[in-house]
């Protein structure tokens, strides 16, 4: 630890280390290293690593000037940037369980909070453990077994019927109890991997999830120094908020750091896909559980040494569907042909890659409360391309509710002054209005704060009518149970009433 600044010294391969020292490997370790890497050089391990509630914007290579996260930057210099990464949701359950099965929430019967994955459903891990690797998830729990306390009626169904099935799927799972560090866990993992399996391992970080830490880092972010997102109302209690949420990330930071560290002083590091990536956005305003950029939009950084360019980045649509197929293709495991994700492995050997033209999202109950507001349960679904959003509130007589930070102080002070009729008008518009548009169409170039609905726009008529119509196919082929966006209008149902009647003579 450099004294001075505060900042934890950085080791030979320029990574951080942090308080307890990662020990440069011993010869032993190295030779141990590199025979396991050896032996399995045809099948590259795989490391995945998931952030909590981490919206892209925040980390310094995605731009942000005032983020300190140098061991996030540094692993985004070894690898591949993906600047317009999304969850296929903006909440932590099916947004796990699309990473981990290459499907949509909807098409698994993931979008209820209290429904564990159903066994027969393949998975990563699983389809990984098949054929040959040793396979492990540690740190932060996995929530593909329903939720950690359950009320004794569904604890009893669960029981009777054998539905927690997801650690069987694992060689190795080790959830947080708050006792163990990163590198300890870890180091478990690899104590009992036999030296002749690649490996794959799932590594969960409890950050920047909330509640927000005031003491997350040795030297916090000044609040005073942020830049405030266009949507966001700049008052002091929001701004302490949001530096506290920085903190966090910066504490992730360290931990990447420890994760990195680990996998070098074994020896795994050249010949091991690091993936880091963001489970769904913030829970900030307009973040995490909402359908706008800053609840799906996640980083994704990809370090595979001797494969992907260092320091190269893509603009590709990418899906959390996308992630399952892409690394098992890269294992050399057969990709089940029910998956709808797609594989990047192209666009990560620096081969000609055509990216997706739509990606979709969904929104749905979020915990396991009675839906009394947007917050514990919505329905909504968006289509996102090159340049815009097209966002379908199916229940939008539901005013906006926030997820994971409805009562904290800065968002009671915004509905005071918004009661008080000192809010600005924009403001009081998206947070505090008694219903929601149906359709919202922006222009993600011209207008990426979402501030300018132009659904109805005639002027951007062309654009939501295809939005709007790729959003509908992508809704049948899932078996949605949403209503669809567009319906049979007076003259059309008149038409096929006719149509009908003609066809039964």
């Amino acid at each position: 630890m450099n004294e001075k600044t505060g900042v934890p010294s950085v080791s030979r391969r320029g990574f951080l280390r942090i308080s307890g020292g990662l020990a440069a490997s011993t010869a032993a370790a190295a030779a141990s290293g590199a025979a396991r890497a050896a032996a399995s050089a045809q099948r590259p391990n795989i490391l995945f690593v998931l952030s909590d509630d981490h919206s892209a914007p925040f980390v310094g290579c995605y731009g942000d000037k005032v983020i300190r996260t140098p061991n996030l930057d540094r692993f985004a210099s070894e690898g591949m940037r993906f600047d317009r990464a999304y969850t296929s949701t903006p909440q932590c359950v099916p947004s796990r369980a699309s990473l981990m099965t290459g499907r949509s929430p909807i098409a698994i019967q993931m979008t209820r909070f209290s429904a564990p994955l159903a066994a027969e459903v393949p998975t990563w891990p699983g389809l990984l453990k098949g054929e040959g690797y040793f396979t492990g998830v540690c740190r932060r729990y996995f929530h593909l077994d329903g939720p950690g306390a359950l009320d004794p009626v569904t604890r009893d169904v669960f029981q009777r019927h054998g539905l927690q099935t997801f650690a069987k799927r694992l060689d190795f799972f080790r959830a947080d109890k708050g006792r163990e560090t990163t590198a300890a866990v870890m180091n478990e993992f690899f104590d009992l991997l036999p030296k002749e399996k690649p490996f794959f391992l799932w590594v969960g970080f409890n950050d920047p999830h909330r509640p927000l830490d005031a003491k997350a880092i040795a030297q916090p972010h000044d609040p005073k120094s942020l830049i405030l997102p266009r949507h966001f109302p700049d008052t002091p209690a929001l701004r302490e908020d949001f530096a506290r949420y920085y903190d966090e990330i910066g504490r992730l930071d360290g931990e990447m750091a420890t994760v990195l560290g680990v996998l070098e002083k074994r020896g795994f590091a050249e010949n091991t896909i690091v993936i880091f990536m963001g489970d769904n956005g913030g829970a900030l305003l307009r973040g995490k559980g909402t359908l706008y950029e800053l609840g799906c939009h996640v980083p994704l950084i990809v370090r595979w040494p001797g494969v992907v360019k260092p320091g190269s980045s893509t603009a590709d649509l990418i899906s959390g569907e996308d992630i399952m197929p892409t690394f098992l293709e890269a294992a050399g495991v057969a990709v089940p042909k029910e998956m709808t994700g797609r594989s990047f492995l192209k666009r990560l050997r620096g081969e000609p890659s055509e990216g997706r033209k739509y990606l979709f999202t969904q929104r749905s109950a979020h915990g396991q409360g009675l839906p009394r507001n947007s917050a514990a349960f919505d329905l909504g679904r968006a289509v996102t391309t090159q340049t815009h959003r097209f966002i379908y509130n199916a229940i939008w007589q539901i005013p906006y509710s926030p997820v994971d930070f409805g009562g904290q102080a800065f968002w009671n002070e915004l509905g005071e002054m918004n009661a008080a009729g000192k809010l600005a008008p924009e403001f009081s518009r998206i947070y505090f209005s008694p219903t929601r548009p149906m359709f919202e169409l922006y222009d993600l170039r011209n207008d990426p704060s979402e501030m300018n609905n132009l659904s109805g726009n005639p002027e951007a008529a062309a654009v939501e009518r295809e939005l709007k119509a790729a959003l509908q196919e992508w809704m049948i082929l899932e078996r949605d149970y949403v209503p669809l966006p567009i319906s049979a209008g007076p003259a059309e149902k008149k038409k096929n009433k006719k149509k009908a009647k003609q066809a039964s003579r």
